[in-house]
């Protein structure tokens, strides 16, 4: 790492939403600081040498404690969003032989997931051994109840403390401050303390990364350069198709003559502190369009690049250049998507892994040595663009060729950590099948609304292939850790199901009596605002944010709240009973269940839940208006984006799959098990708070 210019590049979080549609979290600010840092780095660099010894010696010692383990490694694969339904089902169609071969040499079951079924709720039970009420994660985002408005729900990034006024030009006087809002610790933190090292590789809800006796690589909810979960930009020589109503990605308007060469500026971070307002620093790139050829030539970061039409280029480095000794790095992809007319597509400006503005890794060092050792890679938490592909700025082989890149990256990580790691845990989370699933889904499904209009034919075997991709991923891990030493478990956090239909509860509020609307005679409250912007407060007792269901507007928590205890649990109870068994238009009841969280939970942070968690039927889920906070024309909606597939639902409708390669008596186990249980693996007693129970209690220990 070079700490000079880690140091000259700061970043704070901002409230206030940006456009990320595909999980409705809001963005993060960057906040960049002029590099004057460099006798106190000097300083702090002789500290780390001078204390170096001291922390070896610790963690011999800690290693000489260990406890007697019944097993010396335990290798963990998330396949993020397998489905047990569909591995049966290829399974036994013989398109999953290493799934089978694993499943008859140990255990297959259906793996129960959490209340929410939600991505960073799920994988945040798996780290820390409770349910969302231990460790504060429900959903993508919650609102601040000071402004009704959407934060991230896993973590902060604050201004310094100090800082020094310069006209309008502010340095800080010291780092930002990082919040990490998941409550509990992780359970490698545990096996850490007992000598045990962990390899943690891209688990969800790891950002900001903690120190802990192993190496990390955070996941899921590392912002992008801009600040946001994943803004794409698009250069396009025809404005009027640029963003649509949903106002995704940054969108420039280049016009550019063959033979002629133009200078375009990147927007990248903030120039200023990451207030609002602030103006972006610019990476200058310079285009060139060869006459009739096909090919736009591309100068960027120091590299000549031919970019030809539907073809990836490789990473490539931006520089934002601020005040006098700023610079701030970035990597990102360009895809030509059409040459005449110029349509470009630039991925999210990433943190660039070898000198990140952000800490992405622990030891900080471990993202850079990733990098050199093994090819600069993502490390954008929700890297797989989504929303380029539904805004048609990418087409689906584009998206499937990314993703596909991305997963070859995870790849080569996972095998790296797996050849040195030859005793302790090791965990690699992959995000493709979840991302593919989302968007292909309806492949499996004729009947689906996102089929209109769309290729399906050319698409039917693009999720068995992804399927049959992850079995080859597995049946190597296998010969690799077949040593007799080592125990493997391949998770998923949940399953999946259609998502055919959406459902505004804001709209239901609204027309049930429970919401109410500011006077706006334009109309816009009604259905074109974001985030509850022209709801009413003083009448309205309840609202939608996210995707995991209602919050009360309660006196004494929310700014501008108006139902008090009193009436907190007639109200709920009142709520439940509208919205269980709520049907569609057909009779189809849309919704499952309801729960009372406060009832319902028992950890310390049962009252940070929205008030009711909403459990909805296979085939409904949250609608993409309902889940911004908009106030819509109606309840129920037909979901026509290539988002086709969900696992935002009632919980016992998509649980995800549990491999091992030992045997597992129970026929029910849970996500919450698993921690546990690789806790008792390595002689480690699970704390008291933790809920799950050991799978391999009773059971012979592995083979020597």
């Amino acid at each position: 790492m070079r700490p000079v210019r880690q140091l000259s590049a700061l970043a704070a979080l901002v409230a206030g939403p940006a456009a990320v549609h595909a999980y409705v979290g809001p963005g993060a600010g960057i906040a960049i600081a002029g590099g004057f840092w460099t006798l106190l780095v000097i300083l702090l660099a002789a500290a780390v040498l001078l204390f170096l010894p001291f922390r070896m010696g610790l963690t011999w010692l800690r290693r000489r404690r260990r406890p007697a383990s019944r097993a010396r490694r335990v290798v963990v694969i998330g396949l993020d969003g397998l489905d047990p339904g569909l591995c049966a089902r290829w399974m036994d169609e013989g398109r999953l032989p290493n799934l089978r071969r694993l499943a008859a040499q140990g255990t297959f079951r259906p793996l129960g997931t959490t209340l929410p079924a939600i991505t960073p709720a799920a994988w945040s039970s798996f780290a820390t051994g409770t349910d969302p009420s231990g460790h504060n994660i429900y959903d993508f985002i919650t609102r601040d109840p000071r402004t009704y408005g959407p934060v991230l729900s896993s973590a902060r990034v604050l201004p310094p403390r100090r800082s020094l006024k310069l006209g309008r030009l502010r340095l800080p006087l010291s780092r930002p401050r990082i919040r990490n809002l998941k409550g509990s610790q992780p359970f490698w933190k545990l096996l850490g303390d007992k000598g045990v090292f962990s390899s943690i590789l891209r688990v969800p809800i790891t950002f900001p990364p903690e120190p802990f006796g192993g190496h990390l690589l955070a996941g899921m909810c590392v912002p992008d350069l801009r600040g946001t979960q994943g803004e794409f930009t698009c250069l396009t020589e025809t404005p009027d198709e640029g963003p649509d109503a949903r106002g995704v990605g940054r969108w420039i308007e280049v016009s550019l003559h063959p033979g002629q060469s133009r200078r375009v500026d990147i927007p990248g971070p903030p120039a200023g502190f990451g207030a609002n307002g602030d103006p972006p620093l610019h990476a200058a790139i310079e285009l060139q369009r060869d006459a009739g050829a096909g090919v736009l030539r591309l100068t960027a970061g120091g590299r000549r690049l031919n970019l030809r039409e539907g073809v990836q280029s490789p990473w490539v480095e931006l520089t934002f250049h601020g005040a006098p000794g700023v610079r701030v790095r970035g990597i990102c992809r360009f895809r030509l998507a059409a040459a005449e007319p110029l349509k470009l597509y630039l991925t999210a400006i990433q943190i660039d892994p070898d000198r990140p503005c952000l800490p992405l890794s622990h030891p900080a060092s471990y993202a850079a040595w990733l990098s050199r050792r093994l090819g600069k890679y993502g490390t954008l938490g929700l890297a797989e663009d989504t929303e380029a592909l539904d805004a048609g700025v990418i087409d689906e082989e584009a998206f499937l060729e990314q993703a596909r890149s991305l997963h070859e990256e995870r790849e080569k990580m996972l095998f790296h950590a797996l050849d040195r790691t030859r005793q302790g845990l090791l965990v690699c989370v992959f995000d493709g099948p979840d991302r593919v699933q989302h968007m292909f889904y309806r492949t499996l499904d004729p009947g689906h609304p996102a089929n209109e209009g769309r290729r399906v034919a050319d698409f039917q075997d693009v999720l068995p292939d992804l399927y049959g991709e992850m079995d080859d991923l597995v049946g190597r891990v296998m010969d690799r850790a077949d040593d007799g030493e080592t125990t493997l478990l391949v998770i998923s956090d949940h399953g999946f199901c259609p998502f055919r239909r959406g459902v505004n509860l804001n709209a239901w509020l609204r027309d049930n009596g429970y919401m109410a609307l500011e006077d706006d005679p334009a109309g816009a409250g009604e259905a074109g605002r974001d985030w509850l912007a022209g709801v009413d407060w003083s009448r309205t007792r309840a609202f939608a944010l996210g995707l995991a269901g209602i919050f009360l507007n309660r006196a004494g928590r929310e700014a501008r709240g108006v139902v008090t205890e009193a009436e907190a649990e007639d109200l709920k109870r009142e709520l439940i009973a509208g919205l269980e068994g709520l049907a569609d238009h057909d009779g189809q009841p849309a919704i499952r269940k309801v729960w009372d969280a406060e009832s319902h939970f028992r950890g310390p942070y049962r009252k940070e839940a929205p008030d009711l968690l909403v459990g909805y039927n296979a085939g409904y889920r949250a609608s993409w208006t309902g889940a911004r906070g908009r106030v819509g024309d109606r309840v129920f909606e037909d979901n026509t984006r290539h988002w086709s597939g969900d696992h935002c639902v009632d919980p016992a409708q998509v649980p995800g799959v549990l491999f091992c390669n030992r045997p597992i008596d129970r026929q029910d186990p849970h996500l919450l098990d698993v921690p546990v249980s690789i806790l008792r693996l390595f002689g480690v007693e699970p704390p008291a708070y933790m809920q799950g129970e050991d799978l391999f209690d009773g059971r012979p220990d592995p083979a020597p």
